[in-house]
């Protein structure tokens, strides 16, 4: 969760970086609340209405559990196994035990490795989950600035608090919630 609030800092600070440096074919229209042509997002807030977002949570979660529960199911087949081998073990010759512990060793290796791999799959996908993201937002402040007449964006979250205040009437976070929800139902009609 933490990663995904420094991702979306950056992708505001990188939305408003784009918005100055772009050529204006056209002046916009600045807001009357807004002189100075700065605005600020509560990334907070963002996170926790976006549907995209939740979207993406619920699928990572989902993916999640689902590894948890096959890594969970396998160990413990695995320590049946164990504790099937410990039981008998006093009735194999040397030979058989020797092959026994061999085969089991190789079992809870691969069974870590697995564990070691589902991780990597994990966040693997959770980093392509979060460019995804940036994408969206970086596309939709980009175009959000250019329709409003805004300069700079910035964000606001009391997890990492880069911006300590900012006068509500900066404040355009339903309204980006608004606009980037509509474009998620227009992309997504069945959900």
């Amino acid at each position: 969760m933490r990663s995904l609030i420094i991702t979306l800092s950056i992708i505001l600070a990188t939305a408003a970086a784009n918005a100055q440096t772009a050529p204006a074919t056209a002046a916009p229209a600045q807001s009357t609340d807004n002189k100075g042509g700065i605005v600020y997002v509560n990334s907070d807030t963002l996170l926790s209405k976006y549907a995209y977002y939740a979207a993406i949570r619920a699928k990572l979660q989902s993916l999640s559990q689902s590894a948890q529960t096959e890594l969970a199911a396998k160990g413990q087949a695995f320590q049946k196994e164990v504790a099937a081998y410990q039981k008998g073990a006093n009735s194999l010759n040397l030979a058989q035990r020797t092959a026994a512990e061999k085969r089991l060793q190789k079992k809870q290796q691969d069974l870590q490795d697995l564990s070691q791999n589902t991780a990597k799959q994990l966040q693997d996908e959770q980093e392509t989950q979060n460019a995804k993201l940036y994408d969206k937002l970086a596309a939709y402040l980009k175009t959000y600035c250019k329709t409003k007449g805004y300069k700079i964006v910035l964000t606001y979250s009391k997890a990492n608090p880069a911006m300590l205040y900012g006068d509500e009437s900066l404040d355009v976070t339903n309204d980006v919630l608004v606009g980037l929800n509509e474009e998620y139902k227009k992309e997504n009609p069945t959900k």
